[in-house]
């Protein structure tokens, strides 16, 4: 047998890498926050574990916003020191406090290692460092440029900036990830190019306010391959756009404050450069609901906006959020919620019941509303709201449109599942293809294909792959 170099011998006998186990609850924020410190793991050598127990150490990233939210952190956390005993805690709940002042974190599980708020990723892997120290220096060329995804490899996030500017009277996330901060456009940009370069067919733009990108740096002029580009919502969409197009790819805006500059942006969706459907969380619709959430329009602005928007993009789609039982609803400002939603033919709704979250300023409002209506609010709201989803996917039938292919199983040869422009993953629905008529036509994930609508199925279309 041929005697090992002493480099091999060493590299036989080295101990094996690390490993880190990982929860990412919440939001897409929240997810991209996760791929930062999992590629920076990953950059560093540590390796992920599929199990807590199996893991050196356990990273939870939380969820803060609603109560059912914090329960499902806490429980997690519980159960990672349960069954490994050394957990480092970040994301939204990091940042709360408890009823006493102290950290909520803390005050229920206070055997944590180390407790940090969102978005630090620098702060995370200093804790990590502190109680596993890294088994090597980084080899970034080991680690993809478009860095460690939790998404599938055909879609991915992009997270643009950081906080929120508004003080709305329901949300707390203000106080847990701070004002408004933009991503400089450049970095934007190159991070984008890196997505749509590793294989990203589909690009979901992400923020707290994405109309609101560039606000706090007063819309300056940054650098993307030398040319100078705005760092505003209108001058991005361009430049994704063009990017998307030299790759095949979609561009989708989600969390889209219906601001009047964001009808710069419907030519662009017109002409097919980035794809006609807008997540705008409207909340409400009777203007006294939206002072009281201080909300930044009114529902008659808001009406007249996706009239207009409708106008100069007939294939627009529009998702939304709304809250049923806030502080002080009559049931003549939820008649005008459900009017809205008729009237405005919001094609993918959804709607929360009230929820008094901690430390929110709605909670001091009078008049609350008692829980067992707000839910029954809730649930006359959805009524509604999938009645005019559902008579607005029924105009869908027999027409043919682009899919991009989430499932295919049988090497694509007997359906799949996928989805059209008109719906985001996880929150919409999706298209149900068909075992292709053609025995020369497969479908792959990740890849488009054309399908004639053939039929609806509650929230979801059936497809027939042509």
């Amino acid at each position: 047998m041929q005697d090992l170099s002493p480099t091999t011998a060493a590299l036989a006998g080295a101990a094996k890498p690390p490993k880190v186990g990982f929860v990412s609850l919440g939001c897409p924020k929240a997810l991209t926050d996760s791929e930062l410190i999992l590629t920076q793991l990953s950059a560093e050598g540590y390796e992920t574990s599929k199990s807590f127990a199996g893991a050196d150490l356990v990273i939870v990233n939380t969820c803060g916003f609603i109560d059912d939210a914090v329960k499902e952190s806490l429980d997690t956390i519980g159960e990672a020191l349960a069954e490994n005993g050394k957990v480092i805690v970040t994301g939204c709940l990091g940042a709360r406090a408890a009823a006493d002042g102290g950290n909520m974190v803390r005050s229920v599980h206070p055997k944590v290692l180390a407790v940090t708020g969102p978005h630090a990723t620098q702060e995370v892997m200093d804790a990590v460092h502190l109680h596993v120290p890294k088994p090597h220096d980084p080899f970034v060329d080991l680690i993809p440029a478009a860095g460690i995804k939790l998404t599938p490899k055909h879609y991915a996030y992009l997270k643009i900036s950081e906080g929120c500017n508004h003080r709305c009277t329901f949300c707390i996330i203000p106080s847990m990830r701070g004002d408004l901060v933009s991503r400089p456009i450049g970095d934007v940009l190159k991070e984008a190019r890196a997505l749509f370069e590793s294989g990203v067919k589909e690009l979901l733009v992400v923020s707290q306010d994405t109309s609101a990108y560039g606000v706090d740096v007063k819309y300056r002029t940054g650098f993307f391959d030398g040319k100078p580009v705005k760092t505003r919502m209108v001058e991005l969409c361009q430049q994704l756009g063009e990017l998307a197009a030299a790759h095949g790819a979609w561009v989708r805006l989600h969390y889209v404050y219906p601001y009047p500059h964001v009808d710069e942006v419907l030519p662009l969706m017109a002409a097919g450069h980035v794809l006609p459907y807008l997540d705008v969380p409207f909340q409400h619709a009777h203007p006294d609901v939206l002072k009281r959430m201080k909300r930044p329009a009114s529902g008659e602005r808001n009406l007249e906006r996706l009239l207009k928007w409708r106008e100069a993009c007939p294939e627009l789609v529009i998702r939304s959020t709304f809250i049923a039982g806030f502080p002080g609803e009559t049931e003549q400002e939820f008649q005008t919620l459900l009017d809205f939603v008729r009237e405005a033919q919001i094609d993918r709704a959804g709607c929360f019941a009230y929820s008094p979250v901690d430390g929110a300023a709605a909670n001091a409002l009078p008049d609350p509303v008692p829980a067992e209506l707000r839910e029954e609010r809730r649930a006359r709201f959805m009524a509604v709201a999938e009645a005019v989803s559902i008579e607005r996917l029924k105009r869908r039938v027999g027409a043919t449109m682009q899919v991009l292919v989430d499932r295919a199983p049988a090497m694509g040869r007997k359906g799949g599942v996928g989805r059209s422009y008109a719906d985001a993953p996880e929150i919409d629905g999706t298209v149900r293809l068909l075992p292709p008529e053609k025995a020369s036509k497969t479908l792959k994930v990740g890849e488009f294909t054309r399908a004639r609508i053939v039929a609806t199925e509650g929230h979801d279309l059936i497809g027939m792959p042509v």
